[in-house]
């Protein structure tokens, strides 16, 4: 299993339940398919292509509950601009649909509520990163790791942005030693230790 993400200590409404679903599954399945197809692909040729093919959106269909409760959140918010806990599973729904920009700010203004949430953070760093705006993504993420030190999953999609879409390595590979250095035991999702993949793009870089 990759990095799980670690639970907002204001986390104490549904979004937990939203985000676990969409943050273990989404987030991480989002970004681990840029893992192997760049980390199993030489250097050169594929990469970019596999990292271009990522950033392009593919709308998903939400179910008849989903758009209801969907219609729904976007009434609540209208109401009641100030009903954070609306607009963050309302950030999460156009997450879960692909609509990046709604998404974004859904969750700024659930931001603007409630600051200093890792969870949303994260999750606004990945829409970012599908929106195009890598260097937003990572300032997220960064913010994430800025309210919980330990929120793996920041870390690990940080890293992912750097290495893959910024072709910053020494970053990319600094953000996941943050990683290691909090859970020595971080995998990827194709269950290799996060530390050997990090040895073994050192040791490429020596060759």
């Amino acid at each position: 299993m990759a990095a799980q993400p670690e639970q907002s200590p204001a986390g104490g409404y549904k979004k937990e339940i939203v985000l676990l679903i969409g943050l273990g599954c989404l987030i991480i399945g989002f970004l681990s398919g840029i893992v192997f197809s760049i980390y199993k692909t030489p250097a050169g040729g594929g990469a970019s292509r596999v990292a271009a093919g990522q950033t392009e959106t593919q709308a998903k269909k939400l179910t008849a509950e989903q758009t209801q409760q969907l219609l729904q959140l976007e009434l609540e918010v209208q109401k009641n601009p100030a009903n954070v806990e609306a607009w963050t599973n309302l950030g999460h729904l156009y997450f879960d649909s692909d609509q990046a920009d709604k998404a974004i700010t859904a969750y700024n203004k659930s931001l603007a509520l409630a600051p200093n949430n890792a969870d949303v953070l994260t999750d606004l760093g990945v829409m970012y990163r599908q929106a195009g705006n890598p260097q937003q993504a990572v300032a997220s993420f960064d913010k994430a790791i800025q309210a919980n030190a330990k929120h793996e999953t920041a870390r690990f999609n940080k890293g992912i942005v750097l290495l893959y879409d910024l072709k910053d390595q020494p970053g990319g590979i600094a953000a996941w030693q943050g990683l290691v250095s909090i859970n020595p035991m971080a995998t990827a999702p194709n269950g290799q230790l996060i530390s050997e993949m990090i040895k073994e793009m050192q040791d490429k870089k020596m060759n």
